[in-house]
């Protein structure tokens, strides 16, 4: 139910990269000092799986058209890029719905930051789209929304609704230790991510005032108040501008979906409400039969609502086409989508 007075207006905001782009891999390398992306030597964040593009945003905004009809603009946020995407769209009732805002717009002032290849600092910057609405709804490009929502299940009662759980900040950092102190074949080979989705969260929540704990969020459509962002960033010139000083992902690094989250719950505004899940696939690593038991339970589970592909890029061509005509039936191809 809404406030009386309330802006009726949600948008949706996509961040997007085609990392394919000879001129974004020159703005890469130039960036590296001719470094390769992905070769021994150069950093983890700029593996090239962080920029790729396997068409998932068409996906992205067909799930947003079909399943929630409500959303007034679909803004997808690139550097110097238009997906293939908006020229299918013209002369179709979807084509004033999309819009592309280049990154030098919502840098405009910040100028000195870019190019930037790290997403956190560009989510830092999302609130500044020249006449974004006051509510809106960020998701990445592998996102989608595979089933019919309403805009209560991101806003309601003058409120922001967020998915997820408590977590203790001492626990996850005893538990950090540990692994760290582990042999790397009890690790699989692999060290914890500094930089990580989790590490993220703690950090942004400590700078809102909550040092024991945070809310941690899955992966999941992060719903987020304009004015919220705005006043607090305003407010914060200086952490700001560190933010943005990164032109790759670091772990120094804010992040805005977070800094939200944590606003609204201090404010006593945040609704948390676990109801609607996500299907979080990772093509590249699970095993096919895996892969069919997770879509089809997604099939099945009417409270499973979102879903996230990840590194679609590194799969191969047999488990790419099994998702691909996953995403065909449950979400349908854009240019198929019924005229509303």
């Amino acid at each position: 139910m809404e406030l009386p007075g309330a802006s009726p207006d949600v948008d949706a905001v996509i961040a997007w990269v085609d990392g394919g782009d000879p001129a974004h891999r020159r703005k890469l390398h130039d960036f590296l000092h001719g470094a390769a992306p992905g070769e021994p030597g150069s950093p983890a964040a700029a593996d090239p799986t962080r920029f790729s593009d396997c068409g998932e945003i068409d996906y992205c905004v067909a799930s947003l058209l079909r399943f929630a009809p409500w959303l007034r603009t679909i803004y997808i946020v690139t550097d110097a890029q238009t997906p293939a995407l908006i020229e299918r769209l013209k002369g179709t009732p979807f084509e004033d719905r999309v819009r592309v805002v280049d990154h030098k717009v919502i840098f405009s002032g910040y100028e000195q930051f870019l190019p930037t290849f790290s997403s956190l600092s560009i989510e830092a910057m999302l609130w500044r789209i020249p006449g974004l609405a006051e509510r809106f709804i960020y998701l990445n490009d592998d996102f989608q929304i595979i089933r019919p929502v309403a805009v209560e299940d991101f806003f309601r009662d003058g409120g922001v609704v967020l998915r997820g759980k408590w977590r203790a900040t001492r626990l996850r950092r005893l538990g950090q230790r540990i692994k760290a102190a582990l042999p790397a074949w009890l690790r699989f080979g692999k060290k914890a991510d500094p930089a990580s989705n989790h590490s993220a969260q703690q950090l942004t929540a400590a700078m809102v005032g909550f040092a024991d704990r945070y809310f941690q969020v899955p992966h999941c459509p992060h719903p987020m108040r304009r004015s919220k962002l705005e006043a607090f960033l305003d407010a914060h010139p200086r952490e700001l501008a560190a933010n943005l000083s990164f032109r790759l992902r670091a772990p120094e690094q804010f992040l805005a979906t977070a800094l939200a989250d944590h606003l609204e719950i201090s404010m006593g505004t945040a609704i948390i409400d676990n109801r609607l899940g996500t299907l979080r696939l990772k093509p590249a690593t699970q095993q096919e039969s895996s892969l069919r038991r997770q879509m089809a339970k997604a099939d099945s589970d009417a409270n499973i609502a979102f879903a996230c592909i990840q590194s679609l890029d590194q799969a191969g061509d047999e488990v790419r086409a099994l998702v691909f005509e996953w995403l065909d039936r449950r979400v349908g191809k854009l240019e198929k989508l019924p005229a509303q």
